[in-house]
């Protein structure tokens, strides 16, 4: 995989180290997760962070492990935090010569003198289980300490001070009838640490600060260079305890060069981006689910869908891409896939994400030859289609005059452009979108194509997609030389350039041809080098930043941001159009060593230097540049 690793001009300044997040999946949607330099910048970073009944119903228990070397009579704190009132406290991070990113797994050394000491975790695959292994790698003898900083609460909140159960075991303590600390030299502590502060939940307008609760130390004597310390954390059953954290860490390591191997990578950015996938895909009661970015996102079907055929396809991973489809097949409904379970009920709210689970299927069909899943699937997919001819939930339908996708009810956002500020939809879009149409004519055309390979009955399919292709080509066509991106809206047909309407030519069964004009001006007003803008900087409302509290992030969202995702199309269109890309993914696989390490995030300002938001680790970023770097 790509190299990534900083050395003490990047650990020990602690903007720069602080900028740049580590994630270690367990495979169930739980993770551990901090940054290089081991400041705790946001309320969702920690070392065991565990899954729930939803992949975004997560509870952080161990947020820190501090060590603490002492050396002759000198005490050395090699943790960092920040604190309520500026300070920064122990200031651990100028100890650091070095951070690497190696298989995946997250690697420390810190120098005191002539005494190294290093670092590594892993989880434990399926499980909520974390390993540590701290080494002494030079010099000593040294003693080192472990400061357990612990917490039992929401993923999305903060805890205060006040009680916490504490029950003693052999070599640990179990925290909150939740989750089991063991190792070394146990010594009970029992007291708050108050005002730990979160800078990046500070730039985001929510709440920084919380409290975390001592619980208590490890120990041991590192006598001579390959002593080590190992503690292990685990959160599903206090009695079954994990593998020794040596052989934890040993077996991450395997299985993410098997990951990688599986994927059969043509370079190294190839295979920094295999491991990149499997972060996404996780497992819930066994079956196969895609998060849709962490660290706050659970599974979304929408995104899912995006990023199928990327994170599953291009990995060599059909078999659990066959049973995801087959997952998400049963929660169809009036014609329409769920949406999203994360907020506690099933939600059908998107115009377009069973549209996407149409792709997906075409694709996952193309590209095996598993006709069996398309005879399975075909007529629930028919009756995808009846359910959008006749009408279905928030008013979408074909409009019967002219056979295209129409949709929008009165404070919905139905579209991926679905942000609000205050419940107020930022970019409704109610009519016919470009790309919602786009996908409607490529989900017809995929039904017959899957009717033909099974000799099945396309039903309604042929016809629907005959009327909406003519009818497409007559109406998208805008005088400013691209597309419209919605027709028929309320307040007439709206030619904001955005890039929606690249799906109109990326699709395998796109409606239309790029011309030269619309390329022209879509690479001049939102080409980026880490992807494409939502909206023209000439445009009406563009927002140069995607920064400050929920209302002004939400606004902007949709609005300028930059979306790495849309990478595939734009490049999708370049080549069926014979034209140039630019080398635009140069910029991306720089931008894998810059903020989420090995991995692409969710968005960027819309201004250079194109800083990155939002989420550090998203599935359909990673997804989109896996799949176009292999067509």
């Amino acid at each position: 995989m790509i190299p990534i690793s900083f050395g003490p001009q990047v650990c020990g300044a602690l903007a720069e180290g602080a900028a740049r997040e580590w994630l270690v999946p367990d495979g169930l949607g739980g993770y551990a997760m901090g940054t290089a330099s081991g400041l705790r910048t946001r309320r969702y970073h920690g070392l065991l962070m565990v899954s729930g009944a939803t992949a975004s119903a997560r509870t952080l228990a161990l947020a820190s492990l501090d060590p603490v070397l002492v050396i002759g009579g000198d005490t050395h704190r090699l943790g960092v935090h920040e604190w309520a009132d500026g300070t920064v406290a122990p200031a651990g991070h100028t100890y650091l010569e070095r951070f690497s990113l190696i298989d995946g797994l997250p690697r420390w050394r810190w120098r005191v003198g002539d005494v190294v000491l290093e670092r590594e975790l892993a989880m434990v695959y399926g499980r909520p289980a974390l390993a540590v292994v701290h080494r002494l790698l030079a010099g000593g003898p040294a003693r080192l300490e472990l400061q357990a900083l612990c917490t039992w609460r929401d993923a999305h909140g903060e805890r205060s001070a006040g009680s916490m159960k504490i029950a003693s075991v052999t070599n640990g303590a179990v925290i909150e009838d939740a989750y089991r600390l063991e190792g070394p030299g146990w010594t009970a502590a029992g007291t708050w640490w108050s005002g730990v502060h979160h800078r990046e939940e500070a730039a985001r307008g929510l709440s920084p600060n919380e409290d975390l609760w001592h619980a208590g130390t490890f120990s041991a004597e590192l006598r001579e260079p390959g002593d080590v310390l190992e503690v292990r954390a685990w959160a599903d059953s206090p009695e079954d305890v994990p593998p020794p954290a040596r052989e934890v860490v040993s077996a991450a390591r395997r299985r993410n060069r098997a990951v990688v191997a599986a994927a059969a990578p043509a370079d190294d950015v190839d295979a920094t981006l295999a491991l990149a996938a499997d972060a996404f895909v996780v497992r819930t009661e066994g079956t196969p689910d895609v998060v849709a970015g962490y660290p706050w996102f659970g599974a979304w079907s929408r995104d899912t869908m995006i990023a199928y055929e990327g994170l599953l396809l291009s990995t060599g991973r059909a078999e659990e891409g066959r049973r995801l489809l087959l997952g998400y097949a049963a929660t169809l409904s009036e014609g329409m896939l769920a949406n999203t379970a994360d907020t506690g009920s099933v939600e059908y709210n998107t115009v377009d994400g069973t549209l996407w689970f149409l792709h997906a299927v075409a694709r996952h069909v193309t590209a095996t030859g598993d006709t069996d899943l398309a005879e399975e699937l075909l007529p629930a997919l028919r009756d995808v289609v009846d359910a959008h001819l006749r009408g279905t939930r928030y008013g979408i339908r074909v409009d019967p005059d002219d056979g295209l996708l129409t949709q929008g009810a009165d404070g919905e956002a139905l579209t991926w452009m679905d942000a609000r500020v205050r419940g107020v939809p930022v970019t409704a879009r109610a009519g016919k979108p470009v790309e919602v149409n786009a996908l409607w004519i490529n989900g017809l055309a995929g039904i017959v194509d899957l009717a033909r390979r099974t000799r099945g009955d396309a039903g309604a399919a042929p016809a629907a997609h005959r009327t909406a292709l003519a009818s497409f080509r007559r109406r998208f066509p805008a005088p400013a030389g691209w597309l419209y991106d919605v027709v028929d809206g309320p307040r007439g047909d709206d030619a904001s350039l955005r890039p929606n309407q690249l799906l109109a030519w990326s699709l395998p069964y796109a409606p239309m041809r790029a011309d030269a004009r619309a390329l022209r001006a879509i690479s001049k007003g939102l080409l980026t080098p880490v992807g494409l803008r939502s909206l023209g900087p000439r445009e009406r409302g563009f927002q140069r930043e995607h920064r400050g509290n929920s209302d002004n992030r939400d606004g902007a969202y949709h609005m300028g941001t930059v979306w790495p995702w849309w990478v595939g199309p734009f490049i999708d269109t370049c080549t069926k159009s014979a034209v140039s890309d630019g080398e635009l993914l140069s910029g991306i696989e720089v931008h894998l060593t810059e903020f989420g390490l090995g991995s692409v995030s969710e968005t960027a300002d819309g201004e250079p230097p194109h800083s990155a938001t939002g989420c550090p680790f998203q599935a359909w970023s990673v997804g989109e540049l896996v799949r176009v770097r292999r067509c």
